[in-house]
């Protein structure tokens, strides 16, 4: 579904070849200033990256801006929420252009009840809360690549997306992210909880200083051996009933 072929940005990224299938939950990890970012926006066409990323076998160079956001849907870090305009609006700027009012309309309240936005679809976006702000994006970038609205769609890129999100919000979103995969599209996450990751990535690439020193299973990755040499810490793995946890050692 997704390859990439010796992606290098200056000062960036070094020479990064990983590839992603359908249906997975990706989550990428590693230290601040170790690359997630730049990878996710590189993925997403959006710096001047050296090598080759393929989407369903195509060259993402060589698609326009308009074949990109139908087949992929990204969320930056951040964003001005400032512009002059309502919610719903905004929402309704991301919504899939095969798509039919009833369709649209039926998906955004889905997405609404699931991140409790349904009282605010007609509230200015400037008088939106941090959190408010950050779950209007998470509906946005899903309606855009929404699989049963958006056939072409396979892959929504997430740029630290817990942020501003309390534990319900969060827990609402990994439920959003379960559902869509299933639906057969990709997900690829950056993020900083180590024990969030073990407990709900199918895979992770792990990023040091600009490289990818691992990728593959969430338990293949996640060893403390490796943990341990890139974050420079200890750590101890341990595991309660069926679920692991990973804890830092002073």
């Amino acid at each position: 579904m997704l390859k990439l072929t010796n992606i290098t940005l200056l000062s960036r990224l070094s020479d990064i070849t990983v590839s992603a299938e359908s249906g997975k939950l990706i989550h990428v990890i590693g230290p601040n200033g170790a690359g997630k970012s730049s990878l996710l926006a590189s993925i997403a066409g959006l710096l001047p990256y050296q090598g080759t990323i393929e989407l369903q076998q195509r060259d993402i160079r060589h698609c326009s801006a308009i074949q990109l956001a139908d087949m992929r849907a990204y969320l930056s870090q951040q964003q001005d929420s400032r512009a002059m305009m309502l919610v719903f609006q905004y929402i309704a700027l991301h919504q899939p252009k095969m798509a039919t009012a009833l369709e649209v309309e039926t998906v955004v309240m889905f997405l609404a009840e699931q991140l409790e936005l349904t009282d605010k679809l007609t509230r200015p976006l400037g008088q939106l809360s941090g959190g408010e702000w950050q779950r209007v994006r998470l509906v946005a970038v899903f309606l855009q690549v929404w699989p049963t609205l958006n056939p072409e769609a396979r892959l929504l890129l997430l740029d630290e997306p817990m942020n501003s999100l309390d534990v319900a919000q969060q827990a609402a979103l990994d439920n959003l992210l379960m559902q869509f995969c299933q639906l057969g599209a990709s997900a690829i996450v950056s993020a900083h909880n180590l024990n969030h990751t073990l407990h709900h990535a199918d895979e992770v690439w792990l990023f040091y200083q600009g490289q990818l020193i691992a990728s593959g299973t969430t338990a293949e990755v996640m060893s403390v051996q490796q943990l341990e040499k890139v974050f420079h810490i200890g750590f101890e793995l341990f595991q309660v009933n069926e679920q692991r946890w990973l804890r830092s050692i002073n």
